[in-house]
């Protein structure tokens, strides 16, 4: 375990990452010194500076800790920073105690009633669900969030009261969720991803068996109904089920769609919570609330607080984010770059604008999982009207022969598709009739979000 009371400096290797980012502002808050190294500058690091924590981005060794602090530091990384990365060598040849994120997220979970929220997709829309419920609740909580919480306008909440609840993304890359020994967990979808990880399906199922195996002795496991949970992992625990198709503990019912709100009820072993008002989009974030609903139920939030704040709660960025609207056009961005959350994406769409045209802008995150789910790849992307496929966002691969934008159009049957770079969008937006716009994707596809929404503004004009 990470000793992190005695420590007097917090030095982050990848600061500007998202996971990272908490950790960086956490440390900050408990008193420490706190600075760190990214790549490149973003929105993120920007507001890091902003806030008092030092950030550089060229490999700088006069600016890494001092060798005379060396007993005082702890050294944060991520698997993205490479081995041969030349500060994270000196470090480690110099004896500092160096490390990775989920060590550290573990090690403050300890102490804590931790929530931990898991699964190949919707993690982070689900621990920023729960996060704002318990918040705004008598019940409050620390949270690491995987996303920036449009309500609070951060990926950290800290505790109003002395609140010991301690909500957590707990992610499955790189075996980062096994630190973790939660007194709560949930697993939303358990679908094949990080193969270069895990190197097969059945290897991925059984970490995520190894994790509910850490569940403490009387804990519960929440999963979606449909997720293939042994409930033989951990014979000392509760589990429950939750779902908004089919029969699940808690269930989400009587879902209707008006002006962009859903209204629904909850049924759950606790008891019904009628005329639930979500006003934030898509049918996916609807099941993603009903697992965040039923967390906070668990956890001893009341059904009249539930009803209170849930038509308040505005999102995460980058999750089905609408960052355009007008009378001609609908713009959305999200994070999706697993086949089957590019398939919920979409639908969710069709579902809240029946009718209309959908072009989708679709940037491939990894040479392996492109070429691991490209077929998968393929049939979410044929659900759209329009298509546009970016070249691949290598992230912490090389390029694999082969595999490139041009594999998944290949298999594509829809007729309207091209590939498209960063430096040509706007023209070839020019060439369509837009009505509805999504950007999918999880590299850099991000930075083209302000330049779409000022592109849509000029057309519409304003």
């Amino acid at each position: 375990m990470v000793e992190t009371e005695k420590i007097k400096y917090v030095y982050l290797l990848g600061i500007g990452g998202i996971g990272m980012s908490a950790l960086a502002r956490y440390f900050r808050f408990a008193g420490k010194r706190v600075s760190g190294y990214d790549k490149t500058p973003s929105p993120l690091t920007d507001e890091l500076i902003a806030e008092g924590i030092p950030v550089h981005f060229n490999e700088d060794l006069t600016i890494s800790p001092k060798l005379e602090e060396r007993e005082d530091t702890l050294v944060i990384f991520t698997p993205a920073v490479p081995e041969h990365f030349g500060e994270l060598k000196w470090l480690r040849a110099n004896g500092f105690t160096i490390a990775k994120r989920s060590e550290v997220l573990g090690s403050l979970s300890r102490n804590k009633s931790c929530i931990a929220v898991a699964g190949t997709h919707g993690k982070t829309s689900v621990t920023t669900m729960t996060a704002y419920l318990l918040r705004e609740s008598h019940v409050d909580c620390i949270a690491f969030m995987g996303g920036l919480s449009r309500n609070y306008g951060t990926n950290l909440l800290l505790p109003a009261n002395n609140s010991k609840v301690m909500v957590a993304e707990a992610d499955e890359f790189d075996r980062s969720f096994l630190r973790l020994f939660p007194e709560m967990a949930v697993i939303t979808w358990m679908d094949p991803d990080h193969l270069d990880i895990y190197g097969t399906a059945g290897q991925l199922v059984e970490a995520f068996s190894t994790f509910t195996g850490q569940i403490n002795e009387g804990g519960v496991l929440l999963y979606r109904k449909g997720v293939a949970i042994d409930r033989n992992w951990n014979k000392k625990i509760r589990y429950f089920t939750y779902s908004v198709s089919e029969e699940a503990d808690f269930k989400a019912e009587n879902i209707t769609v008006t002006e962009g709100a859903y209204r629904f009820d909850l049924q759950s072993p606790i008891g019904t919570i009628r005329g639930i008002t979500l006003h934030y989009p898509g049918l996916m974030n609807v099941e993603n609330l009903t697992a965040a609903m039923a967390l906070a139920l668990l956890n001893g939030v009341t059904k009249e607080e539930i009803l209170a704040s849930v038509p308040n709660y505005k999102g995460v960025e980058r999750r089905f984010d609408i960052r355009y609207k007008s009378t001609t056009n609908v713009y959305i961005d999200d994070y999706g770059h697993h086949p089957r959350e590019l398939e919920a994406t979409i639908r969710s769409v069709r579902h809240l604008y029946p009718g209309r045209k959908i072009t989708g802008i679709f940037q491939p995150h990894l040479f392996t999982r492109t070429r691991d789910f490209v077929d998968g790849f393929a049939e979410s992307l044929d659900l759209l009207d329009e298509a546009l496929v970016m070249e691949i966002y290598p992230a912490r691969e090389e390029p694999i022969p082969g595999v490139d934008a041009g594999m998944i159009l290949n298999r594509m049957k829809l007729k309207s598709k091209r590939r498209c770079s960063a430096s040509d969008f706007t023209a070839i937006l020019d060439d369509y009739q837009l009505d509805i716009l999504i950007t999918l994707g999880a590299g850099d596809i991000d930075r083209l979000v302000n330049p779409i929404v000022k592109y849509l503004k000029g057309k519409n004009n304003g």
